[in-house]
């Protein structure tokens, strides 16, 4: 059962493993993967995409007040 949640994350370290570890490491580190030192390097190594932007809310979205 463990080793079945395990698999995507060895599946993506087999794959690209350089970015696969500068993804980890920065995450370690805290570092933001927004930024151009990391990303600029996750673009020269990787398949880094930045992250979109969240959706926007559907249009039937109704508010409630709560007290």
């Amino acid at each position: 059962m463990f080793l079945s949640e395990l698999a995507p994350l060895v599946k993506e370290l087999s794959q690209k493993p350089v970015a696969f570890m500068g993804g980890f490491v920065s995450g370690l580190l805290g570092l933001s993967l927004d930024q151009k030192p990391v990303s600029d390097w996750l673009k020269q190594y990787g398949d880094y995409q930045p992250p979109s932007p969240p959706p926007p809310p559907p249009s039937d979205f109704k508010s409630i007040r709560i007290e």
